[in-house]
């Protein structure tokens, strides 16, 4: 694309189609100039002092919660996750802020032990941890701030300069955060917003002035901007799943089913750890799925900025077209529909609980990333765990038992980087190790893990002859 044919973005609210707001598109030559803005900054080597970047970062947690009201109602207008869980992730992206501070503030290297050999006698050596260079931050729209500030803030706490890309659909919730991040003090080249077209944006991941690229989307793009990324260029990628649960004989199934239930359809499903495929044990399945179903009848799907809504929309309408044709796949190949398993509107699918479908239908065996959930009962544990493991996703997973020894051989057997015990899948606090492997990604995420993700370890070796006269 030229640059005197450059667009502009319109956001919309998932819900009702509703216009928010329009943005410029930047043109691919705005984009590199501040790529090279960027780069002059990570190649000074003297970032914002330690000090002043806790003081930023302590100002940034003051202000966002005197504007958590509105920073969550701009995450449910173009996000569609219901105001009740927006103002949660509000709540979390604040504690994401003081995490890093916290971190920041215990962050050293370490002592390597010298003299061991007489060659190594009379040294000192230690390790010091330093900004990486450029982060790429490209985001996804399912949580509109609180990935931004995972992806941005461990970046800004190193004192690596970092260039955000939100995702098309949410981009105004990246944009706030951003102008409350200048005004707690942080100098705005330290931190830029770009918004451009898919080209422009591969020019910019691809640039060898990039030290690091945080991707969170889908695997077919993720995998493919690997592929391309310059030599030396680091990368962390948070991609999907099809989130598998088993439920023994000795689970309590009353404590499982509201777990089960907000583990399955929190943000319609549209989250990457979901509860998407559930193995429930034959001699409990019949009392499971009657309190399951009726739990999941009674959720109330709407608006999301109606307090009362617990089930939002789906980000586009194409996706509630994909939903519906995957769902109606499953049914002609044999799954039979307990709940939902209809379109509620051009924007909002059911929540819907599906029954023994095909293993190999795509609601099992790829990433639904909608309001459904498959029910599989089993007799045998270990086909179930077979079953479990046979997708090329693995991030997190989940098991339902009372005894011990069950709970940790399953969780042992199971494909998963991360496994709930007694818990939903998508379960998560924001100093915990995160990410996938295979096809749901590589790197580790969490607000500890990418502060050290994006800083490079220099050791100092030092000759002292007369150490130790």
């Amino acid at each position: 694309m030229s640059d005197s044919k450059v667009k502009s973005l319109k956001v919309y609210n998932p819900y009702d189609g509703g216009f928010i707001e329009e943005l410029p598109y930047s043109t691919e030559k705005e984009v590199l100039t501040q790529l090279e803005k960027s780069h002059k900054l990570a190649i000074k080597k003297s970032p914002l002092a330690a000090y002043k970047r806790i003081e930023i970062l302590e100002n940034l947690v003051s202000l966002m919660a005197s504007q958590k009201e509105k920073l969550a109602l701009k995450a449910a207008a173009e996000g569609g996750k219901p105001l009740i869980d927006s103002k949660i992730e509000v709540d979390r992206a604040i504690s994401s802020v003081k995490i890093a501070i916290n971190i920041l503030q215990s962050l050293s290297g370490e002592e390597v032990p010298m003299g061991l050999t007489p060659a190594s006698a009379n040294r000192f050596a230690f390790t010091q941890h330093h900004p990486c260079g450029v982060v790429v931050a490209i985001s996804a729209f399912n949580h509109p701030l609180n990935l931004i500030v995972h992806q941005v803030i461990p970046a800004v706490a190193v004192g690596a300069p970092v260039l955000v890309k939100p995702a098309d659909t949410t981009p105004l919730s990246c944009f706030y955060f951003l102008d409350l991040l200048y005004k707690a003090g942080l100098p705005k080249e330290w931190a830029t917003p770009i918004m451009c077209e898919i080209p422009s944006a591969e020019k910019l991941v691809t640039d060898p002035r990039v030290s690091f690229l945080t991707f969170i989307g889908s695997a077919k793009v993720g995998w493919s901007l690997r592929s391309k990324l310059s030599p030396g260029t680091r990368c962390a990628l948070e991609h999907g799943g099809a989130a598998p649960v088993i439920l023994d004989e000795s689970c309590d199934i009353q404590a499982s089913v509201p777990l089960l239930c907000k583990g399955a359809f929190y943000h319609a499903g549209q989250v990457c750890v979901s509860v998407q495929r559930i193995y429930v044990h034959k001699r409990l399945s019949k009392i499971f799925l009657d309190q399951f179903l009726e739990k999941t009848n009674a959720l109330i799907v709407g608006n999301p900025l109606d307090s009362k809504t617990e089930v939002g929309p789906l980000i586009l309408p194409r996706e509630v077209e994909r939903v519906a044709a995957w769902v109606d796949e499953s049914v002609q190949e044999g799954a039979k529909v307990l709940c939902g398993g209809k379109k509620l509107s051009d924007t909002s699918y059911a929540p819907t609980i599906l029954l023994n479908p095909s293993v190999k239908s795509k609601v099992s065996c790829e990433e639904i990333f909608g309001p459904v959930v498959c029910v599989y009962e089993y007799t045998d544990a270990e086909l179930a765990i077979e079953q479990a493991n046979d997708v090329p996703f693995s991030f997190q997973a989940a098991v339902f038992s009372t005894d011990i020894n069950k709970a940790f051989r399953f969780a042992h057997k199971l494909k998963a980087k991360t496994v709930m015990v007694n818990d939903h899948s998508a379960f998560r606090v924001d100093w915990m190790p995160f990410g996938g492997c295979e096809k749901s990604g590589m790197g580790v995420g969490g607000i500890p893990h990418s502060m050290k993700e994006m800083c490079e370890e220099k050791q100092l070796v030092v000759n002292i002859p007369e150490l130790y006269k």
